[in-house]
């Protein structure tokens, strides 16, 4: 069986993951998409832990976030964006599904190594997606990486011409 967590990806992009990792390092909250019972969308601040090969995500327990995961893995985690509405530090997002972390060794050793109190939820990210955009001039360069097809990056101007793809630099 593969796997797609950190691991993987910063061993496929490892430039392009320690970017998206100091992005997400700028900033203790994050903004966590889950889907509600219904289908439709629930947003929930949350707090993230890179450890160990592993992006983990850790919620309180009982939590409707955790509830939706347990339900239906599928997420997006955007960084937080900041005060700065030119976003110098770039647009960060991961997609994935969560797994459930429910041995008590390993949500222990979380604990201790975070700080979280029990009892609380665990999961850590398999990830199917990860997107940086960048403003160059009038310009929005979008930089996604899957595990399928690799890194890519598109450029986007101001007019209506659709995105078009550059090549991607090749991996240090």
């Amino acid at each position: 069986m593969t796997t797609n967590n950190w691991a993987a990806f910063e061993k496929a992009e490892p430039e392009f993951a320690e970017q998206v990792r100091e992005r997400f390092g700028l900033y203790k909250h994050h903004v966590l998409a889950t889907l509600r019972k219904d289908g439709s969308p629930r947003v929930s601040g949350l707090n993230t832990e890179f450890r160990g090969g592993e992006l983990w995500l850790g919620m309180m327990a009982g939590s409707m976030k955790a509830l939706d995961l347990r339900r239906d893995p599928r997420f997006s985690l955007h960084a937080n964006p900041g005060a700065d509405e030119m976003m110098p530090d770039g647009d960060v997002r991961v997609s994935g599904r969560a797994i459930e972390v429910v041995d008590p060794p390993e949500q222990h050793r979380f604990a201790e190594e975070t700080g979280t109190e029990h009892p609380f939820h665990l999961f850590r990210a398999e990830l199917t997606e990860v997107m940086r955009i960048d403003v160059d001039r009038d310009e929005l360069v979008i930089r996604t990486w899957t595990p399928a097809k690799g890194l890519h990056t598109f450029r986007r101007g101001d007019d209506d011409e659709p995105a078009r793809e550059v090549a991607s630099p090749p991996p240090a």
